[in-house]
């Protein structure tokens, strides 16, 4: 007698979902990627025109645009903040960085 299989039961339908949020998380990161490059350009210009990194109305607009983009699409409002502050973070980090290089 062999021992039951551990491997996860999978059908062609559910690998093709999963096919399709893999290629859904390799735009997503590219995306993020492209945002941080933003983000470092324009560090590069508060750089070089002596504009403070920290932005606090931008945020508070970035943020707002979330929100509204979650009450239209039915996207949970804290998901979307928690998400958009880890990005913020990030692109703080990466500002202060460029910034002070």
């Amino acid at each position: 007698m062999t021992a039951p299989s551990t491997a996860p039961v999978t059908d062609d339908a559910l690998e093709a979902l999963r096919a399709k949020l893999d290629a859904i998380d390799v735009v997503l990161l590219d995306t993020l990627r492209r945002r941080i490059g933003v983000c470092a350009d324009i560090a590069v210009h508060k750089r070089e025109h002596d504009v403070p990194m920290m932005q606090p109305h931008r945020i508070g607009i970035v943020q707002r645009r979330a929100a509204d983009y979650g009450l239209e699409h039915g996207v949970d409002l804290d998901f979307l903040r928690n998400l958009y502050d880890l990005i913020i973070a990030e692109t703080c980090r990466v500002e202060d960085e460029v910034i002070g290089a």
